[in-house]
């Protein structure tokens, strides 16, 4: 990285210690005004705010300069219409992995929770009310795990404490050290078999409603389905059919659409669970998120290859989306 780069952070600079001497480092965490002037940025990290796109969308096209987008999120397709306002080879880079830990920790809360019905508790403590009753455990149920990449793995090594079964599905079938992973194309045989089902697919064309209707129905009655992914694996006006009818339970971290408005069915709907997509946000966000910048941006002045790039621009992006 040459001397006269200009790095813009959601954090301030005393608060990554060891960053890499040269870059011109600058504090934007997308509420605030510009730090400076959006045509010198030459690397630019995201904030991790709600609605980033929308931050984003008004100064990428300012940014010609730009060689990399590096985003604190694991998921990157909210970014992907936004690859046209890019000039051509910045490279768009994610967080994988550096949330993995957090995100399966709420995965396994929620099933917890829909299966020892500790959401019922919680309601009738409000009341006083004591009144025990029989809930199902964890042990010895089958669990498809739906997405294996980082915090999928995370998710079924949790899982395999409780004494789960544990069905691996990813896009294609393979074999890992977790074992075997079904293909997705085996899904709608797996489905009537499962006790539960933890969504931690990534967001694309090919997951995007992959829990539609027809795939909720295969679900046996008294099924459980957690969604710590995206909303928009799921359709949610089939789900909120399912849990209405009594069928399913459902624990929702993600929803389409999200946020979800105030008068959506699923906020008072018994049998579902929502909370505010906070699957990654704990006490140790910013120095897990900071240790990541660190190592990347130490990458980027070394010149060498950044880790979870997935897109890079071409410059035709814009085209391809006005065609």
């Amino acid at each position: 990285m040459k001397d006269g780069a200009t790095v813009w952070l959601p954090y301030q600079r005393e608060q990554i210690p060891g960053l890499p001497d040269g870059p011109t480092y600058r504090y934007w965490d997308g509420a605030g005004p510009l730090p400076g002037d959006p045509d010198e940025v030459t690397f630019l990290v995201g904030p991790p705010v709600p609605g980033a796109e929308r931050v984003l969308s008004r100064v990428l096209p300012r940014m010609r300069a730009l060689r990399v987008l590096q985003l604190l999120s694991s998921g990157y397709d909210h970014m992907m219409p936004l690859l046209g306002t890019m000039p051509a080879g910045t490279r768009l880079a994610t967080a994988r992995g550096v949330h993995r830990e957090a995100t399966a920790e709420l995965a396994v809360t929620l099933l917890l929770t829909l299966s020892r019905g500790i959401d019922g508790f919680v309601g009738r403590q409000a009341e006083a009310r004591w009144r025990p009753e029989v809930r199902p455990t964890l042990y010895g149920r089958r669990v498809l795990v739906v997405g294996h990449g980082a915090v999928g793995a995370a998710v079924a090594a949790r899982l395999g404490a409780f004494g789960c079964e544990i069905v691996l599905v990813a896009r294609t079938a393979r074999t890992s050290p977790a074992g075997r992973v079904h293909a997705a194309a085996e899904l709608a045989d797996l489905l009537p078999t499962a006790d539960a089902v933890v969504l931690c697919a990534p967001l694309t064309e090919r997951t995007r409603g992959m829990f539609d209707a027809d795939a909720l129905a295969r679900l046996k009655d008294g099924a459980m389905l957690v969604n710590v992914a995206r909303g928009e694996l799921l359709d949610t006006a089939a789900v909120v059919r399912e849990v209405r009818g009594g069928r399913l339970r459902v624990a929702l971290d993600v929803t389409d659409p999200e946020p979800l408005p105030d008068d959506h069915p699923l906020w008072r709907l018994p049998g579902a669970l929502v909370t505010p997509h906070v699957g990654a946000f704990t006490d140790v966000f910013p120095r897990m998120t900071t240790d990541f910048l660190r190592r990347q941006l130490h990458r980027y002045a070394r010149g060498e290859e950044l880790d979870n790039v997935v897109v890079t621009t071409t410059g035709y992006e814009a085209g391809e989306q006005a065609a």
